[in-house]
């Protein structure tokens, strides 16, 4: 097995290794590239739903979405589906999984079946290096700070993403999820200082009133969306990817109109974040 870094700032390529068959050695050592890393990808994987299943269960439980639509018999896995003649995709902006639920996913599984000749690509960024390129005088500013997420504006009844997915999520009577968590989390395996904020689903700094709060916000999100801070993945049929959604966003990209793709994807529960020490 061999593990190589895809980007300075975030991801690792792993390589001559079946997901489907890894010894105790080999699932540590992925265990610890995983959180140094924030994202492991591979290619050439053949897994069928238990399979994918089996493996996602070795990092933790499995949290069963609620607005996804799942896998024909496998409620474990979310469809993450676009047909030829759908123009909105989904995670088509920058975003981090389940950070409205007050024990944030620890991380997400995602599988391709069918892949675009061209396009599709997922980019990564990691939020460790964001919050370590930060000025003092900025990181003193959001030192102590909270930011309420939610998912109302975007998986609730009313909600303009939900009105473009053509029926590909259910239960907007369920999007009632909102949660506190601090700007600066300490990741629970390393204790690296993570920026845990997000343009997806975070909603408005709670110590902050609204003006000064959206333009903090802004000004968070525009230094993490740097290049510098970014990888991107090629997908192949058969390639897999896992993100740590505490230490990472992704964005979807919406490029490869009038063609399928479908990939399966599994969350994995995650634990209450804490702040990181000044």
């Amino acid at each position: 097995m061999e593990i190589r870094q895809h980007s300075e700032a975030v991801g690792a390529q792993v390589s001559g290794v079946d997901v489907r068959n890894l010894g105790d050695d080999q699932f540590a050592e992925l265990r610890d590239a995983f959180h140094r890393h924030g994202v492991l990808f591979f290619h050439e994987q053949s897994l069928t739903p238990k399979d994918h299943i089996a493996f996602a269960q070795r990092w933790g439980p499995i949290n069963i979405n609620r607005f996804f639509r799942p896998v024909d018999g496998y409620p474990q896995i979310a469809e993450v589906l676009k047909e030829p003649d759908q123009t909105a995709n989904i995670g088509g902006g920058w975003h981090t999984d389940h950070s409205y639920d007050h024990e944030p996913a620890m991380g997400s599984v995602l599988y391709a079946l069918e892949i675009p000749e061209i396009g599709g690509d997922t980019l990564f960024a990691g939020m460790g290096a964001a919050y370590a390129a930060l000025d003092d005088e900025t990181k003193e500013r959001i030192a102590g700070l909270h930011a309420e997420h939610s998912n109302r504006h975007v998986f609730g009844a009313e909600a303009t993403y939900r009105r473009g997915m053509d029926n590909r999520l259910g239960n907007p009577d369920l999007a009632t999820q909102d949660a506190v968590h601090p700007i600066v989390i300490n990741h629970p395996a390393t204790g690296e200082h993570l920026l845990y904020v997000n343009p997806g689903f975070t909603r408005r700094i709670v110590e902050l009133e609204e003006e000064e709060s959206s333009k903090l916000l802004w000004s968070l999100y525009q230094h993490a969306m740097k290049p510098e801070f970014h990888t991107r993945w090629q997908w192949q049929e058969g390639s897999l990817a896992m993100w740590d959604n505490r230490s990472t966003w992704h964005f979807a990209q919406n490029d490869y109109q009038g063609q399928r793709r479908y990939l399966h994807r599994i969350t994995i529960e995650g634990t209450r974040l804490t702040g990181a020490a000044t």
